[in-house]
């Protein structure tokens, strides 16, 4: 069944929630890995409790951004206690629509020279 929902809505996503979209992006992770995954991606500068991921996590599976999916790796890699985490089409389009926003902003912000223009997005 296609996503007919529009993900504006939803915007803008709080920091922390985007940056569990994103770390979910790539792969099905668990909570221990998203937390590590963002704390990777933003190089230490963001570090996620695991009470407001759980709490994110909760929203973004009732609001359909994200599922808990059944599918584990092999027994010899996994703990049975985790939970697996994938990011829906739904959840893909938010994050998306995000992502093009946060991109608006920052050209705003760089043609009003707030910064200088030799540093990458």
């Amino acid at each position: 069944m296609r996503e007919t929902r529009s993900p504006e809505p939803l915007l803008p996503l709080t920091s922390a929630v985007f940056h569990v979209l994103v770390a979910l992006a790539d792969s099905d992770k668990h909570g221990y890995a998203i937390m590590k995954e963002v704390t990777r991606l933003t190089d230490g500068a963001v570090g996620l409790s695991a009470g407001t991921l759980y709490g994110i996590l909760r929203r973004l599976v009732s609001d359909g951004l994200v599922v808990e999916t059944e599918e584990r790796p092999a027994r010899e890699l996994d703990d049975e206690r985790r939970r697996y985490y994938r990011l829906t089409t739904f959840g893909r389009s938010v994050a998306a629509a995000e992502a093009e926003r946060l991109a608006d902003m920052l050209a705003l912000a760089r043609s009003k020279h707030l910064l200088a223009s030799t540093r990458s997005a």
